[in-house]
């Protein structure tokens, strides 16, 4: 067949989003083809496809078979079974992935555990890893409820580190609970932020009046790697507290740019052996057939659940 199905958008339906045929993708050399299992979804994909031009193709995550393998040589074999990443169209029943996208998957992982892993998986990782070595550090996560922000928590605790979680309301914490935190962290405000300790290591996706705050927060050569302002982008802090406490930085923080640095396939190979081991456990909320992609997306956006959304992608 020449055609498949993919979701696009249509900005004459309500939900702008729906499956519809498209061409056959036809690889690069150095891209397999792989048969789509499952995929799930990020706000900042959902946020782009409000706005996208009719016949845009969302999707970053994906985790299936492959079908063809890549012609030079590179990546893993026909019949294996992946886990990668696009920058767009992952939302579909055959991609065309670059092979340095790609992480083979074990008989222990399944498809829809590994579709959680691409961004929110990669974005708590690499953020992480900007702190260096954690074991003994204390490290704050604010928006911890989050997809990336549970992914960062246990794999903050597996690296060794003293765990704070932040979430905004307190029929949150039990939920963060889980992930292993040592202390839960219920607010935004700065005195409550102070009163729990300086941090080695923050990871902030709030912004707003939380950000000055965390900065308050960091411990005498401390960073804090801001990957997101859902509360806000303008920002005013106190730059004397900031500069005196000395070695302090500020990093921003975005996948695409880190993955100019690394490959995403060494990244997700790493998340797949915790996943493996169990020590890192995907949260999905929400497992449906992709045929109602638009309603997930809009619950996604409304905030009606927690954790990930994976959706089921059939022929």
């Amino acid at each position: 067949m020449n055609t498949i199905q993919a979701v696009v958008v249509d900005p004459s339906l309500a939900g702008r989003l729906a499956i519809r045929e498209v061409d056959r993708p036809t690889p690069s050399p150095s891209e397999a083809l792989v048969r789509v299992a499952a995929v799930s979804l990020n706000r900042g994909e959902v946020r782009r496809s409000l706005t996208a031009p009719a016949g845009w193709r969302p999707g970053w995550d994906l985790a299936g078979t492959i079908e063809v393998a890549a012609a030079d040589g590179s990546g893993f074999p026909e019949g294996t079974r992946v886990v990668g990443f696009l920058p767009a169209g992952s939302w579909a029943q055959l991609v065309a992935v670059p092979t340095h996208s790609l992480a083979q998957l074990p008989s222990s992982v399944s498809f829809r555990d590994a579709a959680t892993l691409p961004v929110a998986g990669l974005t708590a990782l690499l953020a992480l890893d900007h702190g260096g070595l954690l074991l003994g550090k204390s490290v704050l996560i604010t928006g911890a409820s989050g997809g990336v922000g549970h992914f960062a928590c246990q794999l903050a605790r597996c690296a060794g580190a003293k765990v704070t979680a932040q979430v905004r309301r307190v029929e949150l914490a039990e939920f963060v609970k889980k992930a292993g935190v040592n202390q839960i962290i219920v607010g935004s405000e700065r005195d409550l932020i102070a009163q729990h300790g300086v941090y080695d290591l923050i990871l902030d996706s709030i912004g707003g009046e939380t950000l000055p705050a965390v900065l308050e927060a960091l411990a005498p050569d401390g960073k804090c790697v801001l990957f997101g302002t859902t509360a806000g982008a303008d920002v005013m802090f106190n730059a004397s507290q900031f500069y005196g406490k000395g070695g302090l930085s500020l990093y921003g923080f975005i996948l695409f740019h880190e993955l100019k640095k690394q490959t995403a396939a060494a990244g997700l190979a790493r998340l797949v052996n915790f996943v493996a081991e169990r020590s890192l456990v995907p949260h999905i909320d929400l497992e449906v057939s992709w045929t109602q992609v638009a309603d997930v997306a809009q619950k996604l956006s409304d905030r009606r659940f927690l954790g990930k959304a994976v959706l089921s992608v059939s022929d």
